[in-house]
């Protein structure tokens, strides 16, 4: 082949794979501009006031909005009995959300330069910015204890599937009476089967608070198996109590938890079903969800819980009875991260 031909050819892949990247740059653009554009049949959004104080305009929800428009990814509330009717925007964009006691907890991305980057933001009732700190990694879980002084949030490090078995996650603590900042949930003293325990490869994500605003439960992680610890925060521990659990959520009167759980025999990329576990007695309770759920439910009363499956505008959110009966119900289209006020 002569030098002549191949620089012809180099030139020809070099005109053709930049055609490719300018299609992809465009069609990336296009998506992005359609996002911003009214979808025809959703939800009607408008901008307006929305706070997260409890009994004002009724028992309301207030959620990540994901219906395509200007909206989109705005914190929005509806009227509780009418979860998709319209819905008021805040102009406030949330990743991750979660509000207890008039205090909410807003994992944020900021835009600009050659890559994304993250905060955590703590709002008061009126969603004013209180104070902000720097993630390390992509946000993925985020509660407010229910009396407003903890927040907790969980952020992947290294954009690691969180449907893999090999990722890494960090799970940070404030208290936001005191200012106290717990980087990594990782510091904590870990009780194993009853023993000191400390490996490289611990893992937090998932934390539940009790309404003691000192227990929480969360997620441990560690030789390739997920563990359901309880910790506490004055004392800086965390003690295993039961194998094979993901993102636990506590009941409001603080007697069960439910959960994702790995079953065996099922797809790799749709592995979780959904649990409630009775604490005082260990026994476990498949919920009426036959479908892999990966989120950290809400409860919505003492009898019901929320949570999130794909939907075609980013998620839907779904309702399921805590006890095992009935079956699932789509709550409202369009919808992520809710908090039920009232």
């Amino acid at each position: 082949m002569t030098l002549q031909r191949r620089i012809l050819i180099l030139v020809s892949a070099v005109v053709f794979l930049a055609a490719v990247g300018a299609l992809a740059v465009v069609r990336a653009s296009s998506r992005a501009e359609e996002k911003n554009r009214t979808q025809a049949g959703g939800p009607p959004v408008e901008r307006g006031e929305v706070t997260l104080d409890r009994g004002r305009a009724g028992a309301r929800i207030v959620f990540r909005n994901m219906a395509w428009g200007p909206h989109r990814d705005e914190l929005a509330t509806a009227a509780a009995g009418a979860p998709d009717g319209p819905r008021t925007a805040s102009g406030v964009s949330c990743l991750r959300f979660h509000s207890a006691a008039g205090t909410g907890i807003c994992l944020q991305a900021v835009k600009g330069g050659v890559q994304d980057t993250y905060r955590a933001v703590v709002l008061d009732a009126r969603l004013h910015e209180v104070s902000a700190r720097p993630l390390a990694g992509i946000p993925t879980r985020a509660r407010v204890s229910p009396g407003g002084r903890f927040a907790a949030w969980t952020v992947f490090v290294g954009g690691d599937s969180y449907a893999g078995t090999n990722f890494s996650t960090r799970t940070s603590l404030l208290d936001l009476r005191t200012g106290r900042f717990d980087a990594s949930l990782e510091d904590f003293a870990i009780r194993k089967d009853g023993k000191a325990y400390r490996n490289a490869d611990v893992n937090f994500w998932g934390v539940t608070f009790a309404a003691d605003e000192r227990t929480f439960y969360a997620t441990l992680a560690t030789g390739g198996r997920t563990h359901l610890v309880r910790g506490d925060v004055a004392e800086r521990t965390v003690t295993t109590l039961r194998e094979n659990v993901e993102c636990p959520s506590l009941s409001p009167d603080g007697t069960r938890l439910v959960f994702k759980k790995r079953v065996p025999g099922l797809s790799a990329d749709a592995p979780w079903r959904l649990y409630a576990l009775d604490l005082a007695s260990m026994r476990e309770t498949p919920l009426a969800e036959d479908r892999s759920v990966d989120d950290q439910v809400v409860w919505r009363d003492g009898r019901t819980v929320v949570y999130s499956l794909p939907g075609d505008f980013g998620a839907d959110l779904y309702t399921v009875p805590a006890d095992g009966t009935g079956a699932p119900v789509r709550l409202m289209a369009s919808a992520l991260a809710p908090a039920f006020l009232g």
